[in-house]
This record gives structure tokens, sequence and C-alpha cells, in this order.
């Protein structure tokens, strides 16, 4: 099994890790919340800074009347191996402190350079970390005096504030309580054991500490309350002699003042039984050990914890993405595979895994059959317009017997009526296109982090969307053009083949005046012409309602899912490192984010791991 000293270190070690990372609060219980600590609470003068300074060996506190400690103090001890002692501030990392009145002074400053010179508190703690060979490892905080009445100077709810303060440390279920009640003051009204009692009730956390034994009236002692039987609690009470006022004064070293507080218990007759669990050494061991036992006992949640966490992170991670490579081979490469999918995203757009394929559909279905409905053939093979035609079509010289010519110019300048529709459904795919590749970039959760290169792929799609709708308006206008330049005879052998009816007879006096060709010009073969062309521009549009979807599909749908980024490809394959690294430009927001998130991701792993192998080695 670990040493209790190897395993305390590690959570020292861990917690100061969180703190550095700000990984000590927020919603849930974080990592550094789940590791016990030691909450030092009693009223303003209770001892609490005597009690602190006898555990780390070293007078560092301020010192004052009324409220001094005004902000709580996370106080890290790590035993070293030998060397000299110093001290480190979390708001100062590159300082070492091995003057311990400048700690000191530094706490005074520090505090006050957030509640200002005034007798105000702040919850905002003041990490401190004290490495020393004659320490224990423990984490202690030193949490303001409580106190029943503001003074000059504070505000009237500061009775409340700071035991709300206190309260929301020592509610948390891993905190351990170092209940402080001076030897001279009633048991029952302290304000420490009070407190402890409401936030645990059975008294498993709470340890009581008696300061000032020895500034109790002549004959009268604690040994009631030291013995459990004043007031019982789980774990035994410690009693402590601080140092004296004059000892203070005249800086006697902590080492001087241990000796005197053991020579005192050792050598009283009201505590000499109680010598060798007295003290401020035994107190020191006695948390430490109770530590170790407590970080045995919740190593499984802790480790159960970690593994929620760092599941919780990498998910975060993939959401927002992982870091981006600097090596200019991987950086295209991500490219490459952001670009993939998007594209993939973009096929299922087309495909019908989302929404937005079948408005193509609809062009197709909808918008070209109404478009060709639309066209204005009866005005062009209108009676008027048919003898215009044909008349023109024949020239100087009559036709003899069908006017093919005339026939061949209605059909002509009917067919060419069938581009607008063909172009007009090019331009509908294209901008369905469009819009599919804008909803595309905005669906594709890997490319949200990356603004520029959002940019740059719409660019490159859209440059691409023009390449192919200028292919496909090149397709369908081929295929309209090829319904003028070959007929299909079939359709008017058929014709020629039918009878035809014979028109009425008209009175010899409404009859037409005799001319060439006269007959042939009359109501009848006129409507019969316009018919005719009516009839087999019915059958072309009927084609063209066919093979236009078809030229569209193949030259633009079709294109944009295979090569919709081919040449975007080649592109970016010549560019420069500098430039592939201009395209993963990311929000400096979301990096910062990563960046703290690959931190505490990093944390919780080591922490898990050495966790493991300390504590079952």
């Amino acid at each position: 099994m670990a040493t209790m000293e190897s395993l305390i270190g590690l959570v020292n070690k861990i917690q100061r890790a969180c703190t550095v990372l700000g990984d000590h609060g927020g919603q849930g219980m974080s990592l550094w919340e789940a590791l016990p600590s030691v909450a030092v609470v009693g009223g303003q003068s209770s001892g609490k800074s005597s009690v602190l300074e006898s555990i780390v060996g070293r007078d560092f506190l301020p010192r004052g009347s009324g409220i001094v400690t005004r902000r709580p103090l996370v106080l890290q001890l790590h035993k070293t191996e030998s060397g000299a002692e110093y001290a480190e501030f979390l708001h100062a990392p590159k300082r070492r402190f091995t003057d311990f009145a400048a700690v000191r002074k530094e706490i005074s400053d520090e505090t006050d350079r957030i509640t200002g010179k005034t007798k105000q508190i702040s919850n905002i703690p003041i990490h401190l970390s004290i490495y020393s060979p004659n320490v224990v490892n423990l984490t202690l905080i030193d949490l303001p005096g409580l106190t029943k009445v503001a003074v000059e100077g504070q505000s009237d709810s500061i009775v409340e504030d700071i035991e709300n303060m206190v309260r929301s440390y020592v509610e948390k279920p891993n905190s351990i309580i170092l209940a402080i009640t001076p030897a001279n003051q009633d048991i029952a009204t302290s304000d420490a054991i009070k407190l402890a009692r409401e936030v645990d009730p059975s008294g498993e956390r709470t340890f009581g500490v008696l300061t000032k034994l020895d500034l109790m009236d002549k004959g009268t002692n604690a040994t009631e309350v030291l013995e459990g039987r004043a007031y019982r609690l789980q774990h035994p009470w410690v009693g402590i002699v601080n140092r004296s006022q004059a000892d203070i004064n005249k800086n006697v070293d902590m080492i001087i003042a241990r000796r005197k507080e053991r020579e005192y218990f050792e050598t009283s007759p009201d505590y000499g039984h109680l010598a060798s669990r007295m003290g401020s050494e035994y107190l020191a061991k006695l948390l430490s050990q109770h530590l170790e036992l407590v970080i045995r006992q919740r190593i499984p949640s802790i480790i159960a914890m970690i593994n929620k966490t760092i599941d919780e992170l990498n998910a975060e991670l993939d959401r927002i993405g992982r870091p981006i490579a600097a090596d200019g081979g991987a950086q295209l490469y991500m490219i490459l595979e952001l670009c993939r999918a998007f594209d993939r995203v973009f096929k299922e757009h087309l495909d019908g895994g989302r929404p937005g394929g079948d408005r193509i559909y609809g062009v197709f279905d909808h918008q070209l059959p109404a478009a060709l409905k639309k066209l204005p053939f009866d005005r062009h093979l209108s009676l008027k317009n048919v003898q215009k035609v044909v008349t023109e079509a024949d020239g100087y010289q009559p036709h003899l017997i069908a006017p093919e010519q005339g026939y061949r110019r209605l059909i002509d300048g009917s067919i060419t009526y069938f581009k607008g529709p063909a172009e007009a459904s090019v331009d509908a795919v294209h901008f369905v296109l469009k819009e599919l590749v804008r909803k595309s970039i905005a669906e594709t959760e890997e490319l949200k982090r990356f603004p520029t290169l959002q940019s740059d792929i719409a660019t490159a799609a859209n440059e691409a969307l023009e390449r192919f709708r200028e292919e496909g308006r090149k397709t369908v206008i081929r295929l309209v053009e090829m319904e003028s330049s070959y007929l299909t005879v079939d359709f008017f052998r058929k014709l020629h083949a039918e009878p035809e009816s014979k028109p009425e007879k008209k009175s010899e006096k409404n009859a037409n005046p005799p001319g060439p060709n006269n007959d042939l010009y009359h109501d009848h073969s006129l409507r019969r012409i316009g018919s005719n062309v009516s009839s087999y521009i019915a059958m072309v549009s009927d084609t063209l309602k066919n093979t236009i979807p078809k030229a569209v599909v193949y030259c633009q749908v079709r294109e944009a899912k295979r090569s919709l980024l081919t040449n975007f490809y080649a592109q970016i394959g010549r560019r420069e490192k500098e430039r592939l690294s201009a395209m993963l430009d990311e929000d400096p927001q979301l990096m910062e984010r990563r960046t703290q998130i690959a931190k505490r991701l990093e944390l919780y792993k080591s922490a898990r791991d050495e966790i493991d192998a300390v504590a079952w080695k």
C-alpha cells in the first residue's frame, strides 16, 4: 500500500493543479471539491491563526484585533525530503518566498487588493502553498472568524455574510471540519461547534480543538471537554497551547513554542494523562491520518467522478474539434477531411437523407411542365400568323403541293420558345444547389470552428456550380436546337396518309375570287397546317419534358455530387503551409476554450493514473 505521505501529497498536488486551471467551482462537484480538505472554523480571536501557525511551524499569518482573515486562505502543506522552506502564491506563481514575514505581508496586500483597506470580506480565496520538511501533507482552509455583531466600517449583513461563506465550505461532504473553541469560553456557546453540529450532525467530519488552555481561570480546567464528557464527538478533542502575546512580540521561534507546548502538557497536573494526544504536532498527525483514511475510502467514487468527467471533456473536445496540427501535411489532411465531411452532408441533401433535394424534383415535376404550358403557341399558330409565315416562306414562287417551307418555319419558330423553360430549369436547379451548399456548410459540425475555410469552400463550390450551370445551359439549348435540326419525318407521313376532311361548299356568290393557289390558302387549309404544327410541337414538348431533366441532372446534379470540390482539392494541394494555416484560422475564444479543456483533460487523466498507482501499489 502507498504511504500516507505519498497519497496525501498526491491529493495536494492534484488540488493545486485544479486551482491553477480554475477547476474548483461551477456547476456540479469539481475534482478539487471531490478531494478532502480541512476547513478551519472558529469565532474571532478564537486562536485559529495560532493553530495554523503551530501546524505549519512558521509565523506567517496577519494578526490584529477584530476581523483579520477577510478572505478564505487555502493553505496547502507539501512535505519535502529536505532543503529550505519556501512558500508560493497562486496569484504570484513565479515568485518564491523564503522570508515568511514577506508571506504575511503578501497575504495582507492581496486581501486589500480585493477588499480594500476596509473591514469588508470577500469569498475569493487566496491560495498559498508551503513546502517544508517540517510539515505533514495537508490542505487547510482558513476562514473568516464567526462574529455576532457588525462593528463600525462593516455592513449590517456582515454576520450573515461570514456565516454563509463558512457554511459554503463546511457543508461539502468531503470537507473535514476543524472546530476551534477557546477553553475559556463555555463550550455550549461555541459558534464553531454550533455550526459544525448543523452541517455534520453525526460528527463524522468534525474535529474539536480547544485553544488557550493556559489562560483559563485558576482552579478550572477543560478535562471534561477534552475527555469527551461535556460534548462528545466521534473524534477525540485536542488541546492546544498557543504562543503568548509576549512570545509573539519577541518573535519566539515556532520550534521552541512547540517544545514549550509539549512541556506544558507533560507537566500539567490536569492534562498530564492526556499529554500524548495533545498539542499542535499531534493535531497535525491526527488530521493527516484521518485525511489519508478518508481519501482511501473515497478513492472508488473519486475515480468514478474522474472517469465521468474525462468522458464529458472528450465529448466536448469532439464537439468543438481537436487541436490543429502544426505540420503542413497534417493540416492539408485535416482540410481534406473537413471538405469530405461537408461533401457527405451535401450528398445527403441531394439523396434524401436530409431535406432539400426534393426541390430539384419539384423543378422537373411542376415548374418545367407549367412553363411549357404557358408558351404562346396559340398566338404563333393563329390563322393570321400561319398565313403570314406560309406566304412569306413561298416568296415569289408559290408552293406546288404542300407548303413545306412554311411548315419548317412555323416549327422552327415554335421550337425556339422551348429555350426559355429549358434555361429556366437550369437556373432553378442551380439556385437549389447553391442553397444546399449554404445549408450543408452550416450543418457540417466540423466546419463551424473554421469561418475562413467555410468561406473558401462556399466560394469554390459556387464557382463549380457556375461551371455546371453553363454546361447545363449549353446542353439543354443543344437539345432544343437538335429538335429543329432534324424533324421527325414519320410524323408527317402519317398525317399525309390520313384522309383530309372536305370543307363545306360555298355558294358561288360567296366563293373566293379565282387566283393562283387560292384553294390551298383558304381558312380550312391554314387551320390544318396550324393543327399539324401544333401536334408536332406537342410531341416535341413531351420529348423535351423528359430530356431536359435528364440533361440538367447529368450536367449539374451528377457533377455536383461527383466533383463539386475537385478544383478546390487541386488548388489547396499546391498551397504553402502558411496559406493552409490561414484556412484553419479559428475564433480565439474557441481556441482558448479548447486549450483549457485539453489541460483539464490532461489533469484528470494524470490524476486517475497517479491515484491508481499510489493507492494500490
